[in-house]
């Protein structure tokens, strides 16, 4: 396994692959462990929460740097993420609503109640795009209630893989409660197969989404995933254009726009469609390029290669099908794996940039005149993980809401994850749900308890 600074092209580290004998001492080792975390008070586990948040603010800066190096985010984002993580351990180390205790239930029996139970050792299969926030929103969750989790973090970030175990070691977590295992994506097999293993959770791609859902169907193993999304941003006429446009540049460029829930198909009325387009090709032509490690750089490189060619190839086939490259649509000729921030206009539902999900720093613009046309061009994909409307309409927000087929929909502000709000897609972007107790629920037994 090769980590590499895809602005540098540096091979910043190499990490032997673990065979078959440590994969099964890893998962011994967390099943010991699990058989102690279980037990382990839940205000406790709150208090270890906190340790690591206070942890992170310590390394807050060497862990930014540890992100920027890996994958290329550009710096003052992800300080941002580690700034995220801390309030994510932070919440779940003091949000009380969070009940873990047993609920009664009336009956004609002498007592019932369903009580809140731990599965067991879980297995996290994670991306390289938020190599810290992905993996601690779902291990912080499951950890709280009393699971263990193995982690097979993406190639790129291994580097980041270990240093949220040793996190969580010197944090004062049960010894192997979180542990790595560095594999190739083909071998998940040999750890979903594993009778230990009581649960899988997957962000990342359909395909990968598809062959994991394949395996845990095999093996009977509960799975939630969390896909690609290709969120539509819906501005109807009425909207406040100035914040609305600063929202969606933000939320197309974040991360160089490698964001499963970053608006990708901007949806306007036809009456604002100038000057939606005329203050987007403004603010792109504004934004610093080059060295993630600047801190005013806003769009550093691709996370590999082979992503940069992607979105290339996307571009470049949906102008060849009558797209419009109003700015950017090529790769940087200054800096290595850069794509240029590109603003496309006059796209149709047949072309790349709106049936697949975009992956880079891509904005598509499709036009509409009406309300029913809007929901239907938003409906108009095999994605469902967010949305976004911008209009100041109550009647219309009270309209559209439940017609809008996502996991989470926002009205005048940027689709964005929360520890406070359930988060999790529909259709191909995946079932299931992370964070609240909704996402805790997903990896513990609800018990029946009849007692005559």
């Amino acid at each position: 396994m090769e980590s590499i600074n895809p602005f540098t092209l540096e091979t910043l580290n190499t990490y032997p692959e673990h065979n078959q004998g440590k994969v099964q001492e890893i998962l011994d080792a967390s099943n010991r462990a699990y058989n102690i975390w279980k037990k382990i008070d839940i205000e406790k586990r709150r208090r270890l929460n906190q340790a690591l948040a206070e942890n992170l603010k310590l390394n807050k800066t060497s862990f930014a740097l540890l992100i920027t190096n890996e994958m290329g985010k550009p710096i003052r984002e992800s300080i941002a993420e580690i700034e995220k993580c801390i309030w994510l351990c932070e919440h779940y180390a003091q949000e009380t609503t969070l009940d873990f205790s047993s609920k009664k239930i009336h009956t004609e029996a002498k007592s019932v109640f369903v009580s809140y139970e731990p599965l067991g050792v879980l297995f996290a299969i994670m991306p390289w795009n938020f190599p810290f926030w992905q993996v601690l929103r779902f291990a912080i969750p499951a950890l709280t209630a009393g699971n263990t989790v193995i982690l097979k973090h993406a190639p790129n970030v291994t580097g980041c893989a270990l240093a949220i175990e040793k996190l969580f070691l010197s944090s004062g977590f049960t010894k192997d409660a979180f542990s790595v295992i560095i594999i190739p994506a083909e071998r998940s097999v040999e750890i979903i197969s594993s009778p230990t293993l009581k649960g899988v959770t997957l962000t990342g791609s359909e395909k990968a989404g598809k062959a994991v859902a394949s395996l845990c169907g095999m093996y009977l193993k509960k799975c939630v995933l969390e896909l690609g999304g290709s969120d539509a941003f819906i501005v109807f006429n009425d909207a406040e254009l100035n914040n609305c446009c600063k929202a969606g540049l933000k939320s197309r460029m974040l991360n160089s726009g490698q964001v499963c829930i970053a608006a990708k198909r901007f949806i306007v009325h036809n009456s604002i469609y100038q000057d939606f387009i005329l203050f987007q090709k403004t603010a792109i032509e504004k934004l610093v390029l080059g060295n993630p490690l600047e801190e005013n750089t806003d769009i550093g490189p691709m996370a590999r290669p082979d992503l940069l060619n992607q979105i290339e190839k996307q571009v470049l086939d949906s102008k060849k099908m009558g797209a419009q490259i109003i700015c950017g649509g090529e790769r940087s000729k200054i800096y290595p794996n850069v794509f240029n921030p590109t603003l496309l206009c006059n796209i149709t539902p047949d072309m790349p940039v709106f049936l697949e999900e975009t992956f880079g720093p891509v904005m598509a613009v499709i036009t509409f005149d009406s309300e029913e046309e809007a929901i239907e061009i938003a409906n108009n994909t095999r994605f469902g993980l967010g949305a976004s409307i911008w209009t100041k309409d109550n009647s219309l927000v009270e309209r559209i809401l439940p017609r809008i087929e996502a996991g989470s929909v926002f009205v005048n502000s940027m689709v964005k994850s929360d520890p406070r709000t359930p988060f999790g897609g529909i259709k191909n972007s995946g079932f299931g749900r992370e964070l609240t107790f909704d996402g805790v629920k997903e990896f513990m037994n609800l018990k029946t308890n009849w007692i005559e």
